[in-house]
């Protein structure tokens, strides 16, 4: 199977703190555990982070990851009108890709009117992952006007489950396996005042947990891959379906 685990960095546990622990906390601790468990990732980016730290999203792309695109405010898309959505896809896509090409999307909250994927399309995104299979049962990966839509498969704060619980979780992923974090969770909320799982296990616990499932599908011998990568293996298919189609007896 193929695993794609994806960073979302935004703000400290929006919309609940309005702090930047985990960009200056998290972020190094979670780009060094990647970088030791030679995990390619793809990090969803704000445009206001890259704006505030412009050095964490050259340590992202330095690093070998993918820069993908997470909004500009973190403002829910639910709660805009359509230009005000093309407006902070502009202002985002702008701001990222004066650091590197950005063609994956992710709407905070994972929530993205499907009115709006055509707007993402405008912007030259080719894919968006702003679905999740524990919020939508029937999220499956298919296209919508040009774009490839590929949900996530689970919560983030599964990841900081025990593992026995856990692995048997993950253990029933379908393919392609999308897992997410944030850099908050590498910091240590536990007496914040948060939604239980917004806070329980993050800080020491959280990367400890990042660093065993990670080595869980490696022992499966899964492969992990960026989210840019499944637009290259959809492109290959269905041309080699057009090929296959083009070549059939009339």
């Amino acid at each position: 199977m193929t695993v794609h685990f994806t960073v979302d960095v935004e703000s400290d546990c929006p919309p609940y703190l309005h702090t930047w622990r985990g960009i200056d906390e998290g972020m190094p601790r979670l780009l060094a555990l990647l970088a030791d468990e030679r995990v390619p990732s793809t990090f969803f980016v704000t445009g206001e982070v890259a704006d505030r730290h412009p050095e964490v999203v050259r340590a992202v792309v330095d690093g070998g990851h993918e820069l993908a695109c997470h909004g500009h405010t973190h403002r829910s898309f639910e709660r805009m009108d359509a230009d005000e959505a093309r407006h902070e896809i502009a202002e985002s896509s702008r701001v990222l890709r004066g650091f590197a090409p950005v063609v994956s999307f992710r709407a905070p909250y994972l929530q993205f009117p499907a009115a709006f994927v055509p707007l993402l399309a405008e912007a030259s995104y080719r894919l968006d992952s702003s679905q999740g299979r524990h919020k939508h049962r029937r999220a499956s990966v298919h296209t919508t006007a040009g774009v490839l839509r590929v949900p996530a498969s689970i919560t983030s704060s599964t990841l900081r489950w025990p593992a026995l619980p856990r692995d048997a979780l993950l253990a029933r992923l379908r393919d392609p396996i999308v897992l997410f974090a944030h850099p908050w969770e590498y910091v240590d909320l536990r007496r914040e005042r948060l939604r239980f799982d917004c806070r329980f296990r993050t800080g020491d616990e959280a990367l400890a947990s990042t660093r065993s499932a990670l080595r869980f599908f490696k022992r499966r011998g899964d492969r992990f891959a960026l989210m840019r990568d499944c637009v290259a293996a959809d492109d290959q298919t269905t041309g080699y379906q057009r090929k296959k189609s083009a070549a059939s007896p009339a």
